[in-house]
Order: C-alpha cells, then sequence, then structure tokens
C-alpha cells in the first residue's frame, strides 16, 4: 500500500482462488492481483454517494470513510498532476513522453462504459486507462501505441504519460493518451447503420485498410520472421475447446466438428509469419473521427496470460475477431441480418487484401479455425458474463460445426 497523496492510498491486492477443475481431472489453484485507489475522509458528500465502499471500523483508518478515489475529481485532477511531473511515490514510477505537453487543470470525468479497466477523462482532450487487474510485465497498451508512434503509424493514439510499479514485480499501472472526443466506436456505427437500414459496406472496407496499416506498423515495429507454429497453435485451440465445453454443456455436442476446423490447421497453408497483433480486435475497439479509423485498445483479452498476449500470432487471429464482430453486430436486431454481416464481412477482407498484399479469403483453413475458436471464446465469456448473450455465439459454433463436419 502506498500513500500518493494526502488522503489517497494506492493499493496491489493479491487473490487467491480454490482449485479449479481442468480437462483430464486434474485441477489447479488460480490467483490474480488487482490496482485499487481508494480515498478516505471523515465524512463523504451526496455527490460521491455511489463511490461509497464502507467505514473502518477499526486499524489506522478506524472511524473513517472509506470510498473508491477515482470518482473524485479532487483525487483525479492531482493523479494527473502526478503524471503531469515525472516522479516516485514508495514504489510507484509515474513517467511522460518529454514531447508532450499536458495542461494543468483540467476538468476529469470518469466513463460509465461497460468495461474491464477504468477511464478517466479529462477536459476532452487526454484519456486515462486505469488497469483494474494487474500482471508483471509492459502491458501491450503501453508497449504497442509507442512502438507504433515511433514508426509514424497514425491509427493509434501515442502514450502521452503513464505510471508503474516496480514492486512485487515490474507491472503497468495506468496510460494516458489523446482522447477524441467527436469520435464513435464501431459497435455504435454498425448498430445505428443497422437500424436505419444504410449501407455500411464502405466503412467496413475501409476498416480493413485501417486494419491492414496497423498490422504493417506493427510487423515493422516487432520485427518477426517465422511463420505461427499451426501444429502448436491448433493444440491450444484443442485445449481451450475442451475446458470451454467442460464449463459450458451447450457447447459440447459440437466439440467433434469443431475440433476437425483445428485439425486442419496442421495441413492448410500456414498463411502470413506470425508477427504482434491487436489480439482482441472487434468493433467496439476502433473509432470513426470524422472519415479515419482509429484503433485503440492494445491490452489484449485480458483474461489470457501477459506473456501470450504480448507473443507474436498469425494476424488471421485479428481478422477473425472482426469478422465475428460484424455477425454479433447483426444479430442485435430481429428479423436477423445475415445479409448485411455477409457484405459486411466481404468489404472489410477486401479493404484488408487492397493494402495487406494477402487476402484473408484465399486462407480458407486458417480463417475457420480462427473464426472457430474466437467464437468458442465468445461462448465461454458469455456464459459467464451475459448469459443472455449466449444464444449469439452458439449460432456462430452451429453454423462453423455444420461447416466442419
Amino acid at each position: 500500500m502506498t500513500e500518493l497523496f494526502p488522503g489517497c492510498l494506492h493499493l496491489l491486492v493479491q487473490t487467491g482462488h480454490a482449485p479449479v477443475p481442468a480437462p483430464g481431472g486434474a485441477t489447479a489453484a488460480t490467483g490474480d492481483c488487482y490496482q485499487l485507489l481508494l480515498a478516505v475522509r471523515k465524512h463523504l458528500s451526496p455527490r460521491l454517494g455511489r463511490a461509497l465502499i464502507g467505514r473502518a471500523e477499526e486499524g489506522p483508518l478506524a472511524g473513517l470513510t472509506v470510498y473508491d478515489a477515482l470518482q473524485d475529481p479532487r483525487v483525479a485532477q492531482l493523479l494527473l498532476e502526478r503524471l503531469r511531473h515525472p516522479g516516485t511515490a514508495g514504489p510507484l514510477r509515474f513517467e511522460v513522453d518529454p514531447s508532450a505537453s499536458v495542461p494543468a487543470g483540467l476538468a476529469p470525468r470518469m466513463l460509465d462504459a461497460e468495461q474491464s479497466n477504468s477511464s478517466l477523462v479529462y477536459g476532452d482532450s487526454f484519456i486515462l486507462k486505469v488497469f483494474r487487474r494487474i500482471q508483471p510485465g509492459v502491458n501491450p497498451d503501453l508497449e504497442v501505441p509507442g512502438a507504433l508512434a515511433g514508426q509514424g503509424c497514425r491509427r493509434v493514439p501515442a502514450p502521452v504519460a503513464w505510471f508503474r510499479t516496480t514492486q512485487p514485480q515490474e507491472a503497468t499501472l495506468g496510460v494516458l493518451q489523446p482522447f477524441l472526443p467527436d469520435a464513435s466506436d464501431g459497435w455504435t456505427l454498425a448498430l445505428q447503420a443497422l437500424a436505419s437500414g444504410d449501407d455500411f459496406t464502405a466503412k467496413a472496407h475501409e476498416l480493413g485498410q485501417a486494419t491492414a496499416e496497423v498490422h504493417l506498423a506493427l510487423a515493422s515495429a516487432f520485427p518477426a520472421l517465422a511463420h505461427a507454429e499451426n501444429g502448436r497453435t491448433a493444440a491450444a485451440m484443442t485445449e481451450r475447446l475442451g475446458a470451454a465445453a467442460h464449463c459450458v454443456p451447450a457447447l459440447q455436442p459440437y466439440v467433434p466438428a469443431l475440433q476437425t476446423a483445428f485439425a486442419a490447421l496442421t495441413t492448410c497453408d500456414p498463411g502470413p509469419p506470425a508477427q504482434r497483433i491487436h489480439g482482441d480486435l472487434h468493433l467496439g475497439q476502433v473509432l470513426r473521427a470524422g472519415r479515419e479509423w482509429f484503433v485503440i485498445d492494445f491490452e489484449g483479452e485480458p483474461s489470457r496470460p501477459l506473456a501470450e498476449r504480448r507473443s507474436t500470432h498469425s494476424p488471421v487471429r485479428d481478422v477473425a475477431g472482426m469478422l465475428r464482430s460484424f455477425d454479433y453486430a447483426a444479430r442485435q436486431r430481429r428479423p436477423w441480418r445475415p445479409e448485411w454481416a455477409r457484405r459486411c464481412r466481404e468489404a472489410y477482407c477486401a479493404g484488408y487484401a487492397s493494402l495487406a498484399g494477402w487476402d484473408p479469403r484465399k486462407k480458407h483453413g486458417l480463417l475457420r479455425a480462427y473464426e472457430t475458436d474466437r467464437a468458442v471464446y465468445e461462448v465461454l465469456y458469455e456464459a459467464r458474463h451475459r448469459p443472455d448473450w449466449l444464444p449469439v455465439p452458439m449460432a456462430a459454433i452451429e453454423r462453423l460445426a455444420v461447416r466442419g463436419a
């Protein structure tokens, strides 16, 4: 626990979980580390009622009210001041890009959108993402945008300032980046197009080009010469399928057919070389400002180990994620619009192929395997977090299983 400034405490809380069943009858103990910023006051004002955590009854904080510090504008402004002026606070390190200029006094507000982290917007000029789940190492959401900025890639907002900890291990805690106040995310735009009957193929084509542009910049920033090891990838996909089917019984009847998609990886075209990728690409991870697409949130799938998220993968994985996202959007309205999704998928792949030098549509085995793996991940996620959404990925599972059979 570190005191950032009077009345504000920074905590890294290590949690443990009881052993959970794994495929084959084995069990594995798991644990996580979470970041908390807490503030304390004698009395909490009504405007901070949503931030209330509780009242300490014993210990050094006895008699004080404890609440979520990020929801307090005063604390949020002090945190920005820490980021504006590099320095240390115990094991915490605050660092800034020397070429960046962050003015003082920017009014903070918290974003209410559903997400796995906490985000503060300062004066519609900057956004600070504070990571909740902490893993040792450099977070890709700091590493990748910084590297892309060095490549001159303007599709990704560059880091302006960040903070990290050196104890108990080196880890990234938060990143400040430029905010795009007039931008709309791809998910919102897609749903608006569906509701109004507007065509989305031109935007999907441009999004495919933007994705290819980012992939090319990533390949230059993080050189990797080898192709993805499809045998090892197929084994990992098969293992994830088994674990998901163990947790979601509805998936079990489709397992044999889905396994054929993964087995085909060992004999199909190996595709483009493995490289650093986004890792969790979908319509909610892209923003459109004016006529330009921007790619954000390079953290990858938070549930997967940081080492895996920082390793190289086939760029087909990102393409498959976006294709699944078009299907998700199309299923938000009834009757379902499969033709809308098909046109968007085609346009996106065509736009990607126009810049990447290879066409995802011609990598049939790779694309089917990665789309199946993504759908399996979605089934597990929805079953755990949004059961009402489970029919969406299950419809894809059924389609992919029939295709596999």
